[in-house]
């Protein structure tokens, strides 16, 4: 008798539970859990957006996706993108931070400064990047020809459209990184630097190599897997600059073309599970990589 008792408080307890994570667990499969499963079956057929038929064709767009040139060159210049982004958007926001944070009266000039472009439209942004990089009209060409060299065509060039994207790119992260590290540095006692300043460490370099980089471990960990994720999710430049021109192509934008200017449906679905795969298996990576070498 007291066993059934004992039990039954326990089984209301956990409806209880079930009952107010309920909302949460529903949301979470009508967000992500059912349209990955719906994602996942229309990869393996050959469904076009409206069609009425449709087919099993298996592994054939997963196939077809690494025998596709457009697809590799895409590939490729998302992996540029990011190898460009990913290093220059972590570590000048590192320095950037450093220096702000020492600031005193205009620190908080500085943050609304570099912030402004995250709070910015990207969309609208690009338009400005594309008068400001003009072959004739921009800004940047006129100070190019004023030092006396040949217009650059940023947006012209084959061989510049990503990197000159990427610098956009490292540009968009720059400030929400910054304010990101800037966090990680006032956690930071400043006991510590004292410490060290007594054993030793008389050099504003040295305090930073064996105190600061040490304890933003942490904060470098989450800002490195958010601007990966960031880097490899570039749609918004490619789509206002280029429109996704022969040189400029991106894993996303490709992705965008082929579901819905294509209406290959089942082909883009495909490509988005390699999409989610690449940056899943990315982050995963560098969280596991750098958790090693964090110090919480």
């Amino acid at each position: 008798m007291t066993t059934a008792v004992m039990i039954r408080p326990r089984g209301r307890t956990a409806l209880k539970g079930l009952a107010f994570a309920a909302p949460a667990i529903l949301l979470l499969l009508a967000i992500y859990i059912v349209p990955m499963l719906v994602l996942a079956g229309f990869s393996v057929t050959d469904y076009q957006l409206g069609a009425l038929n449709w087919e099993f064709v298996g592994l054939k767009n997963f196939t077809d996706a690494f025998a596709d040139p457009v697809f590799l060159r895409a590939l490729a210049n998302t992996a540029l993108y990011a190898v460009i982004v990913i290093p220059s958007g972590v570590f000048l926001a590192l320095g950037v931070a450093l220096l702000v944070h020492g600031r005193k009266r205009s620190r908080a000039f500085w943050e609304t400064a570099y912030f402004l472009p995250v709070t910015a439209t990207l969309v609208a942004m690009a338009t400005v990047w594309q008068f400001l990089l003009h072959p004739s009209l921009g800004p940047v060409n006129a100070a190019i020809t004023w030092l006396g060299f040949e217009p650059v065509s940023f947006l012209g060039n084959p061989a510049l459209l990503i990197p000159t994207m990427a610098l956009i790119g490292v540009w968009q992260v720059l400030g929400f990184n910054m304010v990101l590290f800037l966090a990680g540095l006032t956690a930071i006692p400043q006991d510590l630097h004292e410490a060290a300043r007594m054993d030793g460490a008389k050099h504003p370099m040295d305090r930073f190599l064996t105190v600061t980089w040490p304890m933003l471990g942490p904060t470098t960990m989450f800002v490195v897997v958010t601007t990966s994720i960031s880097a490899f999710k570039v749609f918004e430049t490619v789509a206002v600059l280029t429109k996704g021109r022969s040189g400029s192509e991106t894993l996303l934008y490709s992705l965008y073309l082929e579901g819905f200017e294509y209406s290959n449906t089942g082909y883009a679905a495909a490509l988005t599970l390699i999409f989610l795969g690449i940056v899943l298996v990315l982050s995963i990576g560098q969280t596991l990589r750098m958790e090693r070498k964090v110090h919480y």
